[in-house]
């Protein structure tokens, strides 16, 4: 399986605008099987939904839809959603060549920037299949809470859609990596670039093996993606070798 990572410089609450950059960055990257986008990639880390939220079907779901059945591929990153007159979700949206629309709702949100006060967590894990590879969703904040996202071996890849500023940058670089060592699975993890009402923001979206080692990394501070295609072998190995997952029990 290919993943492919995008890596795009959100325009501030303009949806269109944003789609139109999105549509073009995936046109150059190379085919994969899953492409992943930044966290609110229509409309940038913004608490004001009232404004900007989408509709449960709104029209970066359509987009999504409509490159997942363009590309033969599955369309992952997370869009500012709309559930109801008071529910507001950072969710992520997994949209698959057949139409079909998964999703998982943030559920760490970042009190930092007041997330808390105007969405709505969501209360529980998921687990997506996808053409046979088992994948953990995850956004931003998410990854600080590895109880969380410890694996019990029911997952391999981890998706991981960030707007993580320069400010912390070494936090992020540093959390991805030990969510791949520690899980024994593969990270893709896309973070925005450009800058916006809360920072400037490098980048450093990676793909890693299991081991932590960057197998696909995009240029800092670029709009650009990376592609990299993920050897299940060696999850099996590496898993046989130290199985950390099966030993791993609270005391």
């Amino acid at each position: 399986m290919k993943v492919t990572i995008i890596q795009q410089d959100i325009v501030w609450k303009d949806v269109a605008a944003n789609l139109r950059q999105m549509g073009q960055l995936m046109q150059k990257a190379e085919k994969a099987d899953i492409y992943l986008f930044p966290e609110m990639c229509s409309t940038g880390f913004c608490m004001q939904p009232y404004e900007v939220a989408e509709e449960v079907n709104g029209p970066t779901v359509q987009a999504f839809k409509e490159w997942a059945k363009r590309y033969d591929a599955a369309i992952a990153g997370t869009v500012m959603t709309r559930e109801s007159d008071t529910i507001f979700r950072n969710r992520m949206y997994f949209v698959t060549p057949d139409g079909a629309v998964r999703h998982y709702d943030k559920c760490h949100l970042f009190e930092y920037s007041g997330e808390d006060k105007v969405y709505t967590p969501g209360d529980k894990k998921v687990i997506w299949e996808w053409r046979g590879v088992r994948i953990r969703p995850v956004i931003c904040y998410d990854i600080r809470f590895p109880i969380f996202l410890r694996n019990a071996g029911d997952y391999d890849l981890m998706l991981v859609s960030a707007n993580f500023p320069d400010s912390r940058i070494l936090a992020w670089d540093t959390l991805i990596r030990a969510r791949a060592i520690e899980n024994q699975c593969y990270v893709a993890a896309s973070n925005r670039v450009g800058a916006d009402d809360y920072g400037t923001y490098a980048g450093h979206s990676v793909i890693l093996n299991p081991y932590g080692q960057d197998i696909a990394r995009c240029r800092a501070r670029c709009r650009t993606s990376a592609t990299a295609e993920l050897q299940w072998d060696m999850i099996e190995k590496l898993r046989q070798l130290y199985p950390l997952i099966a030993k791993d029990k609270p005391l």
